[in-house]
């Protein structure tokens, strides 16, 4: 036989053990299940090293993919920080920073890209999605009357966007998830995004989801207090009990024979209920868990550390399944991250913050139910703008608990650390807020004005008006002048001469 034939047999052997070699490719057009816990700060999972929760259900979901240390949602609150997922968009770009809004029908959600340009049977399932104009058993926020005006002005949309529409318990939400797959027709692929209430508050999960109190953990923005390490417990519970329904609708997706066929996302709508949590603009407010597994493309026990933002899920669960951001989209694709691709991470990410709930504006009233600010973070600093710097802190959904009373008891005992006083009971609070994450996590050390730190907060003061003005923000812009002005040559010449 001829060299060259050998050769040429010799190649195209190689070539197949390698093909079979090879992970099996992914489809094309992966089904979608987006799942999303609610009030879940990061790292309250036991694949992120956190010993407070155990979560072996999600850890496995870990162990075949991915997981991401700083993925951050658009807002601190269930109905921005969904907005934010759904469009692509900040809550401000999206009109959706009051919670009785309902998405506007010109604001397009990945679901309908999917079902309208993919060919996706698309549902929604579980907890209320909050995004139109609804809350609780469907009720609008604000009673009838508020329900009355959405309902004759034709602003409930979202049953005319998806296949499949369903609320419910998160016992509900697992059985909606096996109606949904059966409901999706042979050869068809599909997207769900799957909603749990836990660990909302009010927190009422099983003593054998509950860990011990005295065995927690706390970091330096919650003070040492019983009543502190009884209200933790309490939430752990209720991260124990999220990991167990997950657990069940992995193993319906198992069943059903999709498992290997679905790119499954888990993360966190916001923070956590408690002090520096849901409502505040600090990390523990807006930095929650993500978990991505995509088998045939995303290898096992990935993490990354790049800053992602909840405005990056549409488009890239739309250019997983090959199609192109919305047009008004203004998140990035990280799509090359979870290829293993070159990727380069963004360098700042927004945050928002704005009315919360149904509370109505009253005279003494605290900003659990009011407040107007806005943030920026980059790798290592952190800017937060607040705009309504009179109104007194207080935790969201939590300020009645034993955690606040007992740490409002040490702050008028005098025993609180000076970090912890300076932050909840400040008042007023700073208009400007400057961190270095890096020396300062818990975010207890405000630094604005630091001489040392001038360039980087005329940055990041820069970065923030840039996202306002191109969101059309209604804001006030932060001030960039006195700053800038303050570095200027003419500036520090007059500081040598004094």
């Amino acid at each position: 036989m001829p060299l060259r034939t050998l050769y040429l047999i010799r190649c195209i052997a190689f070539a197949l053990a390698a093909a079979s070699a090879a992970p099996a490719a992914a489809p094309a057009r992966p089904n979608i299940l987006f799942v999303l816990s609610d009030d879940h700060s990061y790292p309250f999972l036991s694949c992120y090293g956190d010993a407070n929760v155990r979560t072996p259900n999600i850890d496995r979901l870990a162990a075949g993919g991915m997981r991401f240390h700083r993925f951050f949602t658009v807002a601190p609150q269930c109905v921005p920080s969904r907005a934010g997922y759904l469009t692509g968009r900040s809550a401000v770009a999206a009109r959706m920073t009051r919670f009785s809004a309902a998405l506007p029908r010109d604001e397009v959600t990945f679901l309908e890209l999917l079902r309208q340009k993919g060919g996706y049977q698309t549902g929604i399932a579980g907890r209320s999605f909050h995004l139109d104009g609804s809350a609780r058993s469907g009720t609008a926020r604000g009673g009838p009357e508020i329900s009355g005006i959405m309902e004759r002005n034709g602003l409930r949309t979202f049953a005319d966007r998806v296949d499949y529409l369903r609320t419910g318990s998160d016992e509900q939400a697992v059985e909606q998830t096996e109606e949904f797959l059966k409901s999706v027709p042979a050869g068809k692929p599909f997207a769900l995004w799957l909603n749990f209430s836990d660990p909302h508050h009010v927190w009422n999960a099983p003593a054998e989801f509950r860990p011990p109190p005295a065995s927690l953990k706390l970091p330096p923005h919650w003070p040492d207090l019983p009543g502190m390490r009884e209200q933790l417990a309490d939430y752990c519970a209720e991260v124990n009990r999220v990991d167990a329904a997950m657990g069940r609708v992995l193993a319906i997706l198992e069943r059903f024979g999709r498992a290997n066929d679905t790119l499954v996302i888990f993360a966190g709508d916001n923070g956590a209920a408690l002090p520096h949590g849901k409502g505040s603009l600090y990390d523990p407010g807006c930095n929650v868990p993500l978990v991505i597994r995509w088998p045939g493309v995303i290898g096992p026990g990935g993490e990354s550390r790049a800053l992602l933002s909840g405005e990056d899920i549409a488009p890239t669960l739309l250019a997983a399944a090959g199609l192109a951001p919305g047009p008004r989209m203004s998140g990035v694709s990280f799509l090359p991250l979870l290829h293993g691709e070159n990727f380069t991470p963004r360098r700042h990410v927004f945050t928002e913050r704005g009315p919360h709930g149904s509370a109505p504006v009253t005279v003494n009233m605290r900003n659990s139910g009011y407040d107007l600010s806005r943030a920026v973070r980059s790798d290592r600093y952190k800017f937060i703008y607040n705009c309504t710097p009179w109104i007194p802190y207080s935790p969201v959904d939590s300020a009645g608990g034993a955690a606040w009373r007992e740490i409002t008891a040490a702050h008028a005992a005098g025993t609180l650390s000076p970090g912890v006083a300076a932050t909840y009971f400040s008042h007023p609070r700073p208009v400007y807020e400057l961190y270095d994450l890096e020396s300062d996590p818990s975010e207890l050390k405000n630094l604005s004005g630091s001489p040392a730190l001038r360039e980087v907060e005329q940055g990041l003061r820069v970065a923030l008006a840039e996202k306002m003005i191109l969101d059309w923000d209604y804001l006030p812009l932060p001030d960039v002048d006195s700053l800038a002005a303050a570095g200027s040559p003419s500036a520090k010449k007059t500081r040598q001469k004094r």
